[in-house]
């Protein structure tokens, strides 16, 4: 048994998220944290909401309440949509506790005492409009690199270069639209991080298979321009992390909060904290510092293509430069961008279907199906409705579906609701038993290397084997010539579905539940091998006929769901 940490990246809490955001980074994450414990592994998954900076105060000002109150209501938000679309935590916590306050002024002391952090008097952008510094994400305007005229001030999302307000051409303040902007002067602590380039270049190269993606944005930041540069860990806030040390205010800092960035990865490491206290766990530096045993652990991270560069850079620089035990990640699974039918999905104009909306009118299961089936890995997918239908209607109803509705329901009407008794399987079962063998064998593998999409081919092409040998051996036609024959091909079927709901359950989990309890095989575990599973359950085992485990959807209901999601949000 080994043991897995698993975190994906924490959402902010303003607002909603959209599916783009579901499948890159939350719901693969729990895709693997399911399988990994179904192959009987020690997990420990974790996620939390990501509360501080300016978004949140905005937001929280927008809807007429304290920003500490807004985002208590919007974590319970987020926490019960988790829940909806079956996301396994083990915590989902809030950067806003008071484990992580701690925790994050013990690593700016800790990289002070190294060294890694200096004063800088710098100028800053100023809104006369808002009355207020503007953070950089709230500066935009053209990349001087790309020309891409929606560039953030810390960063371009489409080129993914680093930037600072002051290279933006034209910038404006994005909470007020205004362009009376000025650089006034003010002081912040700044991560020493160009000292630690060389050391964070060689560990990136320690790291053995990370995905193309991943590796290719951490070396062009490390290698663009100048390299890895120094970055400002504090801004002119009220909502977030004081910057003090030894319980007063660290001097210079006086009302400032340290930045969003630096304190939300620390996050992952006071979540475990945050579960413990909660009474979840016993022991988190058992899975945090590797004087306490997490040396012995595997650590995955799950994000977007967008928060890379801190995940490689700036938050190994933290753990690095602590010159503390702590446990770095081994493994970054980082994704592309999911698209919506034919542009962007867009929160602003609420275009694209969120998270919420999304369970309105499906079940979580056909939303993630098509997800992780479509998961943007190598590049950026689309998502369609015409996709989507196609998906679940044929892949879930009538591969999956269909396969459990036609055997129970034939055994109930030619036997009983019971396994059946008698016949002897021949060649085309040994047959079924080795191609079921090789698709599982394959499956294994693509979910150990995270490869998402093989791994729902894999599966969806182990369900269709059930189909053929179906329509190949027809026990309707069987069972009028020799019923002992078509009762052995029927407990044969009826041990698939068993099988399929067991392997299937980290994709779809809800439906595989429901089919395991039909089959009154609620306990059953992952398959030491097809041959063992295919008599799992034996003569005589009662079951019930499952309810439909997934309908279609018609071309009406699509056409009335792309028009609805087309639009602006209310």
């Amino acid at each position: 048994m080994a043991r897995h940490l698993i975190t994906s990246a924490i959402p902010y809490i303003n607002g909603v998220k959209h599916l783009g955001n579901l499948v890159g980074s939350q719901l693969p994450a729990d895709l693997f944290a399911r399988y990994m414990r179904a192959r009987g592994h020690e997990v420990l998954f974790l996620c939390a909401t990501d509360e501080h900076g300016t978004p949140a105060e905005l937001a929280a000002a927008k809807a007429g309440k304290p920003v500490a109150e807004y985002c208590a209501e919007m974590w319970q938000v987020q926490a019960d949509l988790a829940d909806g679309f079956r996301l396994s935590f083990d915590h989902f916590g809030r950067s806003s506790s008071e484990q992580n306050k701690a925790l994050t002024q013990h690593f700016a002391a800790q990289l002070d005492a190294e060294g890694l952090i200096r004063e800088v008097s710098e100028t800053q952008m100023y809104s006369h409009t808002d009355g207020r510094f503007l953070p950089d994400r709230y500066i935009e305007g053209t990349c001087p690199n790309c020309g891409f005229d929606s560039a953030r001030g810390d960063q371009c999302d489409n080129c993914t270069k680093q930037l600072d307000p002051v290279d933006l051409i034209e910038p404006h303040s994005t909470i007020s639209g205004s362009t009376d902007l000025e650089m006034r002067e003010t002081k912040h602590l700044y991560l020493a991080q160009s000292k630690m380039k060389d050391e964070i270049e060689q560990w990136i190269d320690t790291r053995v298979g990370w995905p193309v993606l991943t590796t290719s944005i951490a070396k062009k930041w490390l290698n663009d321009g100048d390299g890895l540069q120094d970055r400002g860990i504090t801004r002119d806030l009220d909502w977030g992390v004081p910057v003090m040390k030894d319980g007063a205010w660290w001097p210079g800092m006086e009302g400032k909060v340290f930045y969003v960035w630096f304190d939300a990865p620390i996050e992952y490491i006071a979540c475990a904290q945050e579960w413990v206290d909660a009474g979840k766990g016993d022991d988190w530096e058992r899975w945090w510092r590797t004087d306490k045993g997490a040396d012995g652990v595997r650590y995955t991270q799950f994000m977007g293509k967008d928060n890379v560069p801190f995940h490689t850079l700036s938050f190994p620089v933290t753990i690095l430069g602590s010159r503390e035990p702590w446990k770095l990640v081994d493994y970054i699974k980082s994704f592309n961008y999911l698209n919506y039918d034919g542009g962007q999905f867009s929160t602003s104009r609420g275009r694209g279907v969120f998270m919420d909306q999304a369970l309105e009118i499906l079940p979580a299961d056909y939303w993630r199906w098509w997800l992780l089936s479509h998961a943007p890995e190598s590049s950026d997918s689309e998502f369609t409705w015409e996709n989507f239908q196609s998906s679940v209607n044929k892949d879930l109803a009538d591969v999956l579906g269909n396969f459990a509705s036609r055997v129970t329901k034939f055994c109930r009407s030619k036997f009983s609701e019971a396994v059946p008794e008698g016949g002897t399987p021949g060649p085309r079962e040994a047959q079924l038993v080795a191609d079921l063998t090789a698709r599982l064998a394959e499956y294994e593998a693509h979910m150990e290397a995270i490869e998402i999409r093989k791994a729902a081919a894999s599966l969806r092409a182990a369900w269709v084997l059930g189909n053929e040998y179906l329509q190949d051996v027809a026990p309707w036609s069987t069972f009028k010539e020799d019923p002992a024959q078509a009762a052995m091909q029927i407990r044969l079927a009826l041990n698939l579905i068993r099988l399929y709901a067991v392997i299937s359950a980290p994709f779809i989990p809800d439906a595989c539940a429901d089919l395991l309890r039909a089959m009154k095989a609620e306990d059953a575990q992952w398959p030491e091998s097809v041959e063992a599973a295919v008599t799992a359950l034996s003569e005589g085992h009662a079951f019930d006929v499952p309810d439909v485990t997934f309908r279609k959807f018609t071309d009406a209901e699509r056409e009335e769901w792309q028009e609805r999601f087309a639009g602006v949000r209310t």
